[in-house]
Formats: structure tokens, C-alpha cells, sequence
């Protein structure tokens, strides 16, 4: 069975790309730091007949990152497909002449150094398998750098950047990388930002292996 691993797993768009995933075969390993509300999201896919599990990590522990990926693969499978879609803390979401270097670092760590991490520790899968997907979900200031939320903007750049780079480079072996900018709110009320809507686009993102940006 293939394996989807979801960072930043959640009632919102999480729950819903585990469901879209799940209903095309895949079993779902759920990351993220609140272990009760994994292991609940994980009954809730087993009564629609998904195999799913949660491992509580810290995106910005990169140990415990790597420890939750490892025992995913070990319990589901080597993964198929990354999904790194944790929310951005409120320290990265201040005015840029209110952002301190501190909150820059932790931006980095949580934005570029968490997903470096992820990917580092499922490619050998991946590649063991031949084939592969990563997807990275970013805010409009990944694209169009917005002062007001300074952290995520400069992290969110980085993540942008390290993506495109990874695209262009593991595309000869057969792994996609392909990144979703939600300019909305998840769930506010658009039906484009509805999760379900936004769980379909990543699904096309890893079905169709087009280009590497995709903008609701």
C-alpha cells in the first residue's frame, strides 16, 4: 500500500488531503505536535475505512521530525508522497520593523530547516521506490513578500527557492515536487479555500507532475 505522510496534520486541510488520499489507497501517517488530536483524526479516517496513525513531533525539533518519519515508514511503508503543510506560529506573523533576527531563526527553522529535514529522511524511500511526490503549502507572501507578516514572508521565500530547486533536480529520478500557494483562508467561507477543494488540488499536483507552483 502507499503511504502519504501529512507534517502539520490537522482537522482542517490535513484531515481533508488524509481523506482524499485515503479514499485512493493510500494509508496516512499524521504529523504533528498534538498527539491526542492525531490520534483522534486517526480514528476518525479508520471509521471510513483508511489505515491511519499519528507521531506527534515538533517541526523545529528536527530530531523528533526525523523519528516520526522513521517509524511511520516502518509501520506503513516506505512514503510515496510528503505533504509539509504545518501553520506558521504568530511570532512569524509580525510587521517586518517588529521582527526580531530571534524571530527570523525561528522562521528558518520552521519553514526551511523543518522541511530540509522531512525530505532528507524520506528520498531513500522514495528512491528505493522509483518514483515520489513532495508537496509544500504556502501563503501568498511565499510569492508576493508581504511586510506585515515578516517572518513567514522570508521563510516562506526560502522554503519557495529550496522547492524549485529540489523540482528541477529530482525530476530525472522520477520524484515531483510541486507547491500549492493558497492566497485565502482555509475554510473561510470561499469555495475555493475550502479544504476539501484545496485536499482535490493537491491530489491533481501529485496525479498530473505538471510544473512546480500552483496558485489557487
Amino acid at each position: 500500500m502507499s503511504t502519504i505522510a501529512i507534517i502539520g496534520a490537522g482537522p482542517g486541510l490535513g484531515a481533508a488531503t488524509a481523506l482524499r488520499f485515503g479514499r485512493e489507497g493510500f494509508s496516512v501517517a499524521l504529523v504533528a505536535r498534538n498527539q491526542e488530536g492525531l490520534d483522534q483524526l486517526a480514528r476518525d479516517l479508520a471509521s471510513e475505512g483508511i489505515e491511519a496513525r499519528g507521531y506527534g513531533a515538533d517541526v523545529r525539533d528536527r530530531p523528533s521530525l526525523t523519528r516520526a518519519l522513521e517509524s511511520a515508514a516502518a509501520d506503513l511503508g516506505a512514503i510515496e508522497v510528503l505533504q509539509y503543510s504545518p501553520v506558521p506560529s504568530r511570532e512569524f506573523l509580525r510587521p517586518v520593523l517588529e521582527t526580531t533576527p530571534e524571530d527570523l531563526a525561528a522562521a528558518v527553522e520552521f519553514s526551511v530547516l523543518g522541511p530540509a529535514t522531512a525530505v532528507g529522511q524520506v528520498l531513500p524511500g522514495m528512491g528505493e521506490l522509483g518514483h515520489g511526490t513532495i508537496l509544500l503549502v504556502n501563503g501568498s507572501s511565499a510569492a508576493t513578500p508581504n511586510g506585515n507578516v515578516a517572518g513567514t514572508s522570508t521563510a516562506f521565500a526560502g522554503e519557495s527557492a529550496y522547492g524549485h530547486m529540489l523540482h528541477e533536480a529530482l525530476a530525472p529520478v522520477n520524484i515531483h515536487v510541486g507547491q500549492l500557494i493558497i492566497p485565502g483562508a482555509i475554510g473561510g467561507g470561499d469555495p475555493r479555500y475550502a479544504p476539501e477543494a484545496l485536499a482535490d488540488r493537491l491530489w491533481t499536483i501529485h496525479d498530473e507532475r505538471g510544473r512546480f507552483r500552483t496558485t489557487v
